[in-house]
């Protein structure tokens, strides 16, 4: 079961918005693109973006958003004529597929960069730009569960102070699913969602939290 973070229609206005933004801090005002990576992580606007509020993700240019998110966090920068190339950079084709993943996975920005700075991002794309946006997002799903190693139903049941016995006979869910979810031998994302329902409801949470991405 996968959860994306917004309707599918803003999608394509989002993803081309986050490759201006991004082609334009690094290309055209010369801003490390790390430093750019990590001033929109922390910005109000990033976690407007990940909602799909349309206002950010389809109601703006990508050089309106780099010029908000470095005034946001204070960021000084020498300001220059709005520039969106016709060819594709491989700083916008990283900040195409960032787009791409964040929505795919529900992960907030933050999340994402904190693993996979936008610098590493752009060196991906002589790999991945011309092949399925999926392949990149299953890339990155891989290197952030290797980041993350614990299982995030673990996460949540710990952080809760239950035992798995106890959230096995609290959800109704048998011990030994939990068990197979929890050291990741069993896909969690493929779960029913009765199933999803009812550990969420035991550990006070949303479905999504439970979702490995």
């Amino acid at each position: 079961m996968m959860i994306h973070a917004y309707d599918e229609s803003y999608l394509d206005s989002a993803q081309n918005i986050l490759g201006h933004a991004v082609d334009f801090a690094v290309m055209t005002l010369d801003i490390d693109p790390d430093t750019f990576g990590e001033a929109f992580a922390i910005s109000g606007i990033s976690k407007h973006f990940a909602n799909g509020n349309p206002k950010y993700a389809a109601g703006m240019t990508g050089c309106e958003l780099t010029r908000r998110v470095l005034e946001e966090t204070h960021l000084h920068y020498e300001d220059a004529e709005d520039v969106m190339f016709l060819d594709r950079s491989p700083e916008y084709w990283a900040g195409w597929a960032l787009a791409f993943y964040q929505w795919y996975s529900s992960r907030s920005f933050g999340d994402i960069l904190s693993v996979i700075p936008l610098s590493r991002i752009i060196s991906m794309y002589p790999v991945y730009h011309e092949t399925d946006v999926l392949r990149f997002a299953e890339h990155i799903y891989d290197m952030i569960r290797q980041a993350s190693p614990a299982a995030r139903l673990k996460t949540r049941r710990l952080n809760c102070g239950m035992s798995q016995s106890e959230l096995a006979a609290d959800s109704g869910v048998a011990l030994r699913q939990i068990q197979l979810f929890e050291q990741k031998q069993r896909d969690i994302n493929k779960a029913s969602a009765i199933t999803l329902l009812k550990l969420s409801r035991s550990l006070n949470c949303k479905m999504e939290d439970l979702i490995e991405y």
